[in-house]
């Protein structure tokens, strides 16, 4: 596929290959875009800006809900780009293309719904015979680096509100994975966007990415992506408002009142999915008392029949990691617990860049796989003694994006969700969930701001204050 940039669809003589993860065949080319082609394509957004600013939200909410009629049409043809570039299974795919489809709608809703607030200057002192209210102006230029594990709902997620709130957009999408991303932006022409208004530069991050970053006519940056790298971007932006959406190592806690059968479930469903490349996965389960004796067999059981394989089959529920190195990298963490003492009950195993989902118990919480954040298809399980314990181990990490627990009590759930540092807390379910509607964002170095369209919105935006002198 061809890049766009500056109002046209553009290619370049070096090309960079999108492979499938499962069997590493090519699946298409995108180009490698240069400097000159970063300077071009901001260039051209700020133009798109100054005509996105005139554009009433209205306009911009019939365009986002025409994209989402066109990505709803072409659900199948984007499901199976998703699976081809990322891996995930189709029915992974499916729902990731719902989930879309769901943003762009929110966007353009959202679109409609900028405003600001009267402000009661006749409250403050020497405010008499003063009227003040604030306006939402669109930031102007905005930069979206989105990754590869969900390689169209993340893009939408940044694409759709920057276009709602009246900003240009040049969208910068993870090398693994450009194709959903380009698809998107042929989506978004089609709805009648203006080719201005929107930008897919291809290639590396270190190269393109860093200049989009260092731009000073970049007003805005939303990133999702590792620690390292959004510490980087933070270093070179300057003064430019940014949206950080970094990593994770999530704790689940299972206190003895637990449901085990809903446990085992939600343990399955958010710690394997998309083969562990969520930064919300279920990564730590942290079991208190007696119950880990009986959670440690079941758990081993129910990963066990996770079927394994090619995820363009239908049936087919864990694919491959996106890149071999990723695979060898979850192995290599496995085998350094089990080295320290921990007990590796079932997976593990690699072939190419497929490994098999693993259970790892007694594992320390100062072992790699607990500590930093593994973003594979492993779990590893901790027995502690007390909610006290609990509370404290899921605290003792950098990160704060998502954490769960399962309990009957509320006191200690109410007390899980006032103490532990996270940004989402889930109550009897696994730290993986999201509805694209909520505020979604972490604490520490999990990241800056929210996500979720009207909470992106306000990320987008500058507020102005009016006052107008009306003094007799």
């Amino acid at each position: 596929m061809k890049m766009f940039l500056a109002g046209q669809w553009e290619d370049r003589e070096t090309k960079i290959e999108v492979r499938h993860p499962y069997d590493d065949s090519v699946v298409d080319t995108v180009p490698q875009a240069t400097a000159e082609d970063v300077d071009r394509a901001v260039a051209a957004a700020v133009e798109g800006a100054a005509l996105m600013r005139r554009t009433s939200g209205y306009q911009r909410s019939q365009w986002l809900s025409r994209a989402a009629e066109l990505m709803e049409q072409q659900a199948d043809q984007l499901a199976r780009t998703i699976t081809l570039e990322e891996g995930k299974p189709l029915s992974e795919s499916r729902f990731e293309v719902s989930r879309a489809v769901e943003t762009m709608r929110l966007s353009a809703e959202e679109a409609k719904r900028l405003t600001g607030e009267v402000l009661p200057l006749d409250g403050a002192p020497g405010g008499k015979g003063r009227f003040g209210f604030t306006l939402r102006v669109p930031c102007g230029v905005v930069v979206a680096i989105t990754p590869f594990n969900f390689p169209l709902n993340l893009v939408c997620h940044k694409v759709g509100p920057a276009l709602a709130a009246g900003n240009a957009v040049v969208l910068k999408p993870a090398t693994d994975t450009p194709l959903s991303a380009l698809r998107l932006v042929e989506i978004l022409l089609q709805a009648g966007v203006p080719p201005l208004a929107i930008a897919c530069l291809t290639g590396r991050g270190a190269a393109v990415g860093e200049a989009l970053c260092r731009d000073p006519r970049v007003r805005k940056i939303s990133f999702t992506g590792s620690r390292e790298v959004g510490q980087r971007i933070c270093q070179v932006a300057g003064l430019k408002r940014v949206t950080m959406e970094l990593g994770s190592n999530s704790p689940l806690v299972v206190m003895p009142d637990a449901d085990l059968d809903k446990v085992i479930q939600a343990t399955v469903a958010t710690g394997y999915a998309n083969a562990g490349q969520v930064c919300i996965s279920t990564q730590r389960v942290l079991a208190v008392g007696r119950v880990y004796q009986e959670l440690v067999p079941r758990l081993t059981e129910a990963v066990e029949k996770i079927t394994v394989g090619n995820p363009l089959e239908e049936g087919v529920q864990m694919g491959p990691m996106i890149r071999q190195q990723d695979a060898q990298r979850v192995c290599q963490w496995i085998q350094e617990a089990v080295d320290q003492g921990a007990r590796l009950l079932v997976g593990g195993q690699r072939q190419g860049a497929l490994v098999t989902p693993a259970v790892v118990a007694d594992v320390k919480p100062q072992m790699r796989i607990s500590c930093e954040e593994l973003f594979g298809p492993a779990v590893a399980l901790t027995q502690v003694e007390s909610i006290e314990q609990a509370i404290h181990l899921a605290n003792d990490s950098r990160y704060g994006l998502s954490a769960g627990i399962f309990t009957q009590n509320l006191d200690w759930a109410l007390r899980f969700a006032r103490e532990v540092e996270s940004g989402n807390i889930q109550i009897n379910w696994g730290p993986q969930w999201r509805a694209d509607l909520m505020p979604y964002g972490g604490l520490k170095e999990s990241g800056l701001g929210k996500e979720g369209p009207r909470y992106a919105i306000e990320e987008m935006t500058e507020l102005k204050t009016v006052v107008i002198h009306q003094l007799s």
